[in-house]
Formats: C-alpha cells, sequence, structure tokens
C-alpha cells in the first residue's frame, strides 16, 4: 500500500491549548504530518521547548525582540529552525508553497489576517480561530471559493455539524448555498450545544460578584483565559452562532443554541423527516483536529471512547438570554449586519481583557459591549480587509473610552 504523502503543517498559536492539543494528534502520525512552521505571541520559553522537539522550519514571534531571544537560544543549542517575526513573518509560513495545512489557532482578531492569508493561498485551512469568521464572515468565504481551499472547522460544535450534514455538502462545496443544498437534502435546522460553562446555576446577583478566578475555571474544557471568559459568559456560543452561520450558510432563524451540561453532544443537525443527527464523544480537542487533518479519513486522536454507561444521564436547557445577554447580543449583531460583528466581537476583547485585569465586574462585560453597539456607526463599509480592521480599532476606542469613564 502507498504511503501518503507527508502534509507539511504551519501551526499558528503553538503554545495555545488548540496547538498542544494539533501536535499530540501529529506525534502519532508522524508517518503523515511534518511540522513546518510553528508560531507564538511573545512565550519564548514554551516556544523553545517546542522547537526542540519538533525542530521546524522556521519559528514566528509576536516582535522582534521576542524573535531575537529566541534565535539566540536556539543557535546555543545548536537548532537550525530560522526565526522571523511579525505579521511578515506570519505570512511568510503561511503562504510558503512547501505548506499544505494552516492550523489557524491563534486567538481573538490578531488570527484575522493570516488565517484569511491561508484561505487566500489555497491551503487546508483548520480553523479554530472562530473571530476571522464573526469579524470577515462574507469576505472569508469568498476568499476560500475563489481560491480552492479547503476551509475545515476545528471548533468542536462545528466539526460536529459538519460531520453530521449529508455527503453532498463537503468544504469543497463553500460555492454552493447551504440554502440550496438544504432544500435538497432535507436540513432543517442546526443546534450548537452549550456546556452552560462555570455559572450556569448562577443568580443574577451571583453573577454581579463573579470573579476571574471562577471565570476560568471551565468545568468540562481545557481553555485559555479569554475562550474561557466567553465561555462563561456565553458569548463564545454567540461567535460561534455567527461562525455557523457563515460555515454552513444557514438563516440564522434555523439555528439554535442547546446548553447540555455534560458537554458530550457537541452539536446536532435536524432534518425534514424528524430525524436528529449528533455527534457524540468525550470533551476532547484531539477529536475534531484530527478528523479535520485527515478528512475524508480517519486517524486515532489518543482519545478514550465515549463510555455511555459512564455518562449515565444528558441532560438539556434553553440558554436564559437575560442572564446571559452576550447571547442576544450576537442575535441581535447577525440580523443588524454591517459591522455590527466586527464591533461586538472588538468590544468583547477589550471587555474581556479589563474584567481579566479585576477593572470592571464580570456583568460590566455585556453591559460595556452593547453601549459600543450603541455608539459605533454600524453601517460601515466591511468589503475589505482594510475596512474590517478600521472597524475593529473604532470598536476598541469606544470600549476603551467607555471603560475609562466607568
Amino acid at each position: 500500500m502507498m504511503q501518503p504523502e507527508i502534509m507539511q503543517i504551519t501551526l499558528l498559536g503553538a503554545t495555545g491549548s488548540i496547538g498542544r492539543s494539533t501536535l499530540d494528534v501529529i506525534t502519532r502520525h508522524a508517518n503523515r504530518y511534518q511540522v513546518y512552521a510553528l508560531t507564538a505571541n511573545t512565550n519564548v520559553d514554551s516556544l523553545e521547548k517546542l522547537c526542540e522537539v519538533w525542530k521546524p522550519r522556521y519559528a514566528v514571534m509576536f516582535d522582534q525582540l521576542s524573535a531575537a531571544q529566541l534565535s539566540n537560544r536556539l543557535k546555543t543549542k545548536n537548532i537550525k529552525t530560522r526565526v522571523l517575526s511579525g505579521e511578515t513573518g506570519l505570512l511568510q509560513v503561511v503562504e510558503d508553497t512547501a505548506v499544505n495545512c494552516v492550523v489557524a489557532a491563534i486567538v481573538g482578531a490578531a488570527g484575522l489576517v493570516s488565517a484569511l492569508a491561508a484561505a487566500k493561498a489555497g491551503k487546508r485551512v483548520l480553523l479554530a480561530n472562530k473571530e476571522a469568521l464573526v469579524m470577515s464572515g462574507k469576505l472569508f468565504m469568498d476568499t476560500v471559493r475563489e481560491n480552492d481551499a479547503l476551509l475545515m472547522p476545528v471548533d468542536s460544535e462545528h466539526n460536529a455539524i459538519f460531520q453530521c450534514l449529508p455527503d453532498s455538502f463537503t468544504p469543497h462545496h463553500s460555492s454552493v448555498k447551504m440554502t440550496n443544498t438544504q432544500a435538497k437534502s432535507g436540513i432543517e435546522r442546526l443546534l450548537l450545544t452549550a456546556s452552560g460553562g462555570p455559572f450556569r446555576t448562577f443568580s443574577t446577583d451571583q453573577l454581579h460578584d463573579a470573579t476571574p478566578a471562577q471565570a476560568i475555571n471551565h468545568p468540562n474544557w481545557d481553555m485559555g483565559k479569554k475562550i474561557s471568559v466567553d465561555s462563561a459568559t456565553l458569548m463564545n456560543k454567540g461567535l460561534e452562532l455567527i461562525e455557523a452561520y457563515w460555515l454552513f450558510d444557514m438563516d440564522i432563524d434555523n439555528i439554535d443554541v442547546v446548553v447540555h451540561p455534560q458537554s458530550v453532544i457537541h452539536s446536532m443537525v435536524t432534518y425534514c423527516d424528524g430525524s436528529v443527527l449528533a455527534q457524540l464523544g468525550n470533551p476532547d480537542m484531539r477529536t475534531p483536529i484530527a478528523h479535520a487533518l485527515a478528512w475524508p479519513q480517519r486517524i486515532d486522536a489518543g482519545v478514550e471512547p465515549l463510555s455511555l454507561f459512564d455518562v449515565a444521564k444528558l441532560e438539556f436547557e434553553k440558554p436564559d438570554l437575560e442572564r446571559f445577554p452576550c447571547l442576544r447580543l450576537c442575535y441581535q449583531a447577525i440580523k443588524t449586519g454591517g459591522c455590527a460583528s466586527i464591533v461586538l466581537n472588538a468590544a468583547n476583547e477589550v471587555a474581556v481583557a479589563a474584567f481579566l485585569e479585576e477593572k470592571i465586574g464580570f456583568t460590566d462585560i455585556a453591559t460595556l459591549i452593547e453601549k459600543t453597539l450603541d455608539k459605533a456607526d454600524l453601517s460601515q463599509d466591511t468589503g475589505s480587509l482594510e475596512k474590517i480592521l478600521e472597524a475593529d480599532v473604532m470598536a476598541r476606542t469606544i470600549t476603551n473610552e467607555l471603560i475609562t469613564n466607568y
């Protein structure tokens, strides 16, 4: 039997939780995958250790100072990895013709430019950065289609939906309107599951007094601080709602959020004959990563099989939009259009950072986002990357001013 060609991978955000899980999967399949480039923000220590193990051709740091530190350390250990810096470095390791696959796992708006560049270069893009589609949905999907890129969702919910869709819908069919595919395939609704986060049972008063330490203590998933706070506010699910709207071209009124505390069912698709297809598994990001890397094949992810006997029961609830208004704001942003989703995302990033620094309270996050949406000009053009980034800056300025006056 012929061995598959070794896939050369650029891993954006290598030191984060998605990066670590991706490398764990790759470790199990050295005959299929090779690390071409690793990138990090400013965590020199962590990227140095990864370079020692993986010896990629390139490593990229956020700034020149961090890059110089990493380069000097690697040279003393006789590691030949070439160190680059900044956006120029990121684009080089994304666009390189030797690269087959780009794992886009840089958190937040900072990951947009490189993820979009990967799509423009026609790569297999494993999208773990939901903000890329939240900010540039139409532009991103058009870029995927026009450059014959292969867009594979890594978020467990979107990956689950993809697995539950009919074979007629593939990442290659991004030029086909989901509304048309829906009519032919009988798809009626997408059901995004949400754990409910650490504050699912908190009262309004308890939410008001919630601390950063409590917010980042997710009951099911091991995630970074920002995404953990987003899970606590249900903003993470709202961003995933917007992402699903663009990924699957489904009417927003046909996408529901279902609170499922066990995080065993990762999402579902409802069909016109009454069938509901669900993807189940242990809450481990290595499963969707392995699926996205190997599709249309399946490979071992190192994840223990789900034992339904151990789970014993599965619970479902409607989300409470009064206690968790961030989800409501995401529905509204899609319906408002314009640059509303960009403004919402930027305001959330600023507000979450302020909460983690204990400058504002937990419930102030949603308040600041709503006030920013009220103050911003949501009719601004979003047809180009430049315009999208301008709207992002505008929103951050407004939110920072609101925090200053708090």
